[in-house]
């Protein structure tokens, strides 16, 4: 159609050129004609151009939208992959915990059935040396000694008296060895006992082997997948989207807490704003971020922190800043992973993320420097970390405002 304009512009020019030059004294009116036509021209051409710069846009926009679509699906591959490790991380930690503990009890138990062991062998041995004393005895007076003793008696009062005494030996006899069966018994139950224990002991090690080996092996999955999002641009970008989500879920779990707060009656207080700048450290540590936004040094992309993260080694202790209640603890709470918030009253609250271990529950009452958990590196990409906020209601302020 464009071609057919064209060609019609073509053939019509020169007759519009010859009809001016043959009619007198219209110059000016078919001048201003092949302007109009000119112009016309001009604005089908720039429209055509138009519409193939338009018809280039769209490809390459539907083309991103196809890349875009890819790399997130690459994003949410990497990022799914981080946080299964983590949990499985946490499940493993969790297990080695409980495996630690029960060695704990099965060494008591261990302990305890030796020494059990110990007194049992003991009393059979000291129940053994007189059986075989009393043994000695009887074989050097040999069996008629008894009848002797019995009919030498010139009374029948003498002779009821020794025949009861007679009793008495002999039932003194009886019980020494029945103590003695009896100990046997025990030396035997208390043996079998210990090696139900050994064996039991043993399988606990295996066990514990085996998941210490899982735990090495998810720590360098976690640490192979941390890299990989440290190097690759839109995997690192969709990290920094999932944080930024995770704040902003945060702000509303603190604005939720915060309305509980209010609700209940008579709202939990304390004298937390009074201790500005005299705060005890949570953890120390050099710090590794800061409060506000963050430029990363590579991509230029720009977080914000609304705390602060001290490094620190997994497991070193973590201690609440000052007295306060438990509101709200997770073990996977996103790229905060395992956290905390205490409650310190009237709107104020402290988190503690990325940590190993809680060792406190919703509704505890803590005083200042209680251990509530340990450090750790649970949806954190700067390693072994604690991340630390302090907050007003939902609003986050600079925590090294509040820490002497």
């Amino acid at each position: 159609m464009r071609r057919a304009a064209r060609t019609g512009f073509s053939l019509a020019a020169p007759l519009v050129i010859a009809l001016a030059l043959a009619v007198p004294g219209g110059a000016q009116v078919n001048q201003d004609s092949i302007d109009a036509a000119r112009q016309a021209e001009r604005d089908r051409e720039l429209e055509a151009q138009k519409r193939r710069e338009l018809a280039e846009i769209e490809r390459q926009a539907r083309e991103n939208r196809e890349q875009a679509g890819k790399l997130q699906k690459q994003e949410k591959t990497e990022i799914g992959r981080l946080r299964r490790t983590e949990r499985s991380l946490n499940d493993t930690r969790k297990r080695l915990r409980n495996l630690q503990s029960r060695s704990r009890q099965l060494d008591k138990q261990l302990e305890s059935t030796r020494l059990d062991l110990e007194r049992a062998e003991i009393s059979l041995a000291s129940q053994r040396a007189k059986l075989a004393r009393r043994l000695r005895n009887m074989y050097k007076q040999g069996a008629a000694r008894e009848l002797e003793y019995l009919l030498s008696t010139s009374t029948i009062p003498q002779l009821l008296a020794r025949w009861d005494f007679l009793v008495m030996v002999a039932e003194q006899d009886r019980l020494l060895l029945e103590q003695v069966a009896a100990r046997k018994e025990d030396v035997q139950s208390a043996k079998q006992k210990l090696e139900v224990n050994l064996d039991e002991v043993q399988k606990n090690e295996n066990r514990t082997s085996q998941q210490r080996s899982r735990l090495a092996s998810l720590q360098q999955e976690r640490s192979q997948s941390v890299s990989r999002i440290k190097t690759q641009r839109q995997a690192y970008e969709a990290a920094a989207a999932e944080l930024e989500k995770t704040a902003r879920d945060i702000k509303r779990l603190l604005a939720e807490l915060e309305a509980r707060r209010k609700r209940g009656g008579v709202p939990y207080t304390g004298n937390f704003a009074r201790g500005k700048g005299q705060l005890d450290w949570p953890v120390r540590g050099a710090l590794v971020g800061h409060f506000g936004p963050e430029k990363h040094p590579k991509w230029g992309t720009t977080t914000v922190n609304n705390g602060i993260d001290i490094q620190a080694a997994i497991g070193t202790p973590v201690r609440a800043v000052a007295k306060a209640r438990v509101d709200y603890t997770s073990e996977d709470y996103g790229t905060y992973g395992q956290m905390i918030i205490l409650n310190h009253g009237d709107g104020y609250y402290t988190l503690y993320g990325h940590l190993s271990e809680i060792s406190v529950s919703v509704g505890q009452e803590v005083n200042a420097g209680a251990t509530i958990g340990l450090v750790g590196d649970t949806g954190s990409l700067k390693g072994a970390v604690l991340h630390f906020e302090v907050r007003e209601g939902g609003s986050a302020l600079d925590p090294r405002g509040w820490l002497r």
